[in-house]
């Protein structure tokens, strides 16, 4: 007799790298195969990848996977894919790509949002869908696409997201699930589109774009023939439609958490990876109280539970900048520069090391500004309140100590700080940042052993989806409870002391800036104006 089908795949499609990992049906990770993925960044603030690459990259990393695993093709219950968030993935009618995607790091529609922002619209567009606008949401850069490439739109039938555009490609459905479709159209409450905000929106007559809304857990379908050949899996296996990365990456990371009576506990999740995502889960209406300044709003596939999120545009993106800086400095000086991880861990001593509190740092260090706890397309990064005393490691702790103090502001801006903070991402192995995490926001910060905590995210949506397991719930104790570390990094109470009296200050040098921020970007404009001018006379 053939042994039953024994594993589920989890693919993380990131922007930057694209993994693919098999698990047993207990949620224990059995390998794991990955791809770097290509970004095209271009002037003007463009972020663009190619569909048909996305999904080339993505089959080959599949059969990398099956060179792992024997029997693969076989042994494969079940997969589905999270993937980047956000963003625009145009096709037609036929299933071809209409033109690159354009990444939630695409920051041309800037312009539009800038202007539905200062309207009395936004108001009613954020008490709809919960999410305030930014230029990373399809409707910003569908407005975008409205003015600048009309002729794009007119030719596409489907506007996906990354993850719906690899179920495509598996499957050959069109579809998006609520978590994604309805905080971008929709009504957060009855988790559906709503035509008001595309016509609040000025969108209305792309309504036919906007693919069925499809909850991964409670649908499947087969693998295609042409798409099994691709991936060297077998035709027919049931492929779920999984939620985007980062509630994903919540519900793989421990983010959902049963208290008594089956309640859920206000538990926070931050992921510190190049970017920083923060937030918490909840099954409260009343605790939903969406901003129009900034944050996310997202249905998550459990009965009335939605995942209330802040990001901030540069987390660990600080840390390369400063050991880029070092490396650097060395070179400069002639010196050897050592291997990334032996110069991550010297930095994180000499973090630990630092007094703390010598400097502010402000962490915007992403070229196309802030998304949260704020928006501002012109923020960038500072150091403020520094003298002569203050070294490398000074400087350092700085650094890292601004990335907690925006985890912190984040937050805030969403409400009461949770109870707790389990923490993912790359940061989670830095012992500095799990210190300082914990320290800045007074909160005991736990770390998940899941290695892939978004791809496991996914992973389970196809669990539940085929009936391994019966809900999310039900999943929860052996998926991702025994994969939280018993371990908890406790704050300073001394060092908390300090940060909460820094904090306001933070706070207020950020909204101070932001004149001046604006005024630096002008400045920087008409010089290039001018460059280009003079250019073109010589």
């Amino acid at each position: 007799m053939t042994p039953a089908p024994d594993l589920l795949i989890g693919i993380d499609a990131g922007t930057s790298v694209i993994k693919a990992v098999a698990f047993d049906l207990q949620g224990r990770q059995i390998a794991v195969a990955s791809t770097p993925n290509t970004v095209r960044l271009s002037p003007g603030g463009a972020a663009e990848q190619d569909l048909d690459r996305t999904w080339a990259d993505t089959a080959a990393t599949l059969r990398a996977l099956g060179e792992q695993v024997p029997d693969l093709a076989r042994r494969t219950l079940a997969l589905a894919a999270t993937a980047q968030g956000d963003g625009t993935w145009l096709i037609d009618a036929a299933g071809r790509p209409v033109g690159p995607a354009l990444l939630w790091l695409d920051g041309r529609s800037a312009a539009q949002v800038q202007a539905l922002r200062a309207s009395p619209a936004h108001a009613a567009l954020v008490a709809r869908t919960g999410t305030a606008l930014n230029p990373s949401l399809q409707s910003s850069q569908l407005l975008w696409l409205q003015a600048q490439q009309p002729e794009r739109l007119a030719r596409a039938a489907t506007a996906l997201h990354a993850k719906d555009w690899l179920y495509f490609c598996f499957t050959g459905e069109r579809a998006t699930s609520p978590c994604e479709g309805v905080f971008t159209f929709g009504d957060w409450r009855q988790r559906a589109y709503a035509p008001e905000v595309l016509a609040t929106l000025g969108l209305a007559r792309w309504a036919h774009l906007l693919p069925p809304l499809v909850d991964g857990t409670r649908h499947h379908a087969p693998l295609s023939a042409a798409a099994a050949a691709d991936c060297g899996l077998r035709a027919g296996t049931p492929v779920a439609l999984a939620i985007m990365d980062v509630p994903a990456t919540v519900l793989g990371g421990g983010g959902v958490a049963v208290g008594e009576h089956g309640a859920l506990r206000r538990v926070g999740c931050s992921i510190l990876g190049s970017t920083g995502m923060h937030g918490w889960v909840s099954d409260q209406p009343a605790d939903i109280q969406p901003s129009t300044e900034a944050g996310y709003t997202m249905a998550m596939p459990l009965p009335g539970a939605q995942v209330r999120l802040m990001s901030h545009m540069a987390a660990t993106l600080n840390i390369d900048w400063l050991l880029a800086w070092l490396a650097e400095a060395a070179q400069f000086m002639g010196a050897t520069v050592p291997p990334r991880a032996e110069l991550l861990q010297r930095l994180n001593a000499a973090v630990l090391e630092a007094a703390p509190g010598q400097a502010l740092f402000h962490p915007y260090v992403a070229e196309n500004g802030e998304r949260g706890p704020f928006v501002d397309g012109h923020a960038r990064a500072q150091l403020s309140g520094f003298t002569t005393r203050l070294g490398l490691g000074g400087t350092a702790r700085a650094v890292f100590e601004g990335i907690c103090l925006a985890a912190r502001h984040c937050y805030e801006a969403l409400g009461p700080l949770p109870e707790e903070i389990r923490l993912s991402g790359g940061a989670a192995r830095s012992p500095a940042l799990r210190q300082l995490l914990a320290s800045v926001t007074g909160r005991p910060v736990r770390v998940s052993h899941r290695e892939e905590c978004g791809a496991a995210g996914a992973a389970l949506c196809a669990a539940v989806a085929v009936g391994v397991v019966p809900s999310l719930r039900h999943a929860l104790p052996d998926w991702v409870d025994a994969q939280l570390g018993a371990r908890v990094t406790a704050p300073d109470p001394q060092h908390t002391a300090l940060y909460d009296a820094l904090m306001p200050v933070y706070r207020q040098q950020a909204e101070a800036a932001r004149p001046g921020w604006a005024a630096l970007a002008a400045a920087r404009q008409a010089h290039d104006a001018h460059d280009a001018r003079a250019a073109a006379l010589s």
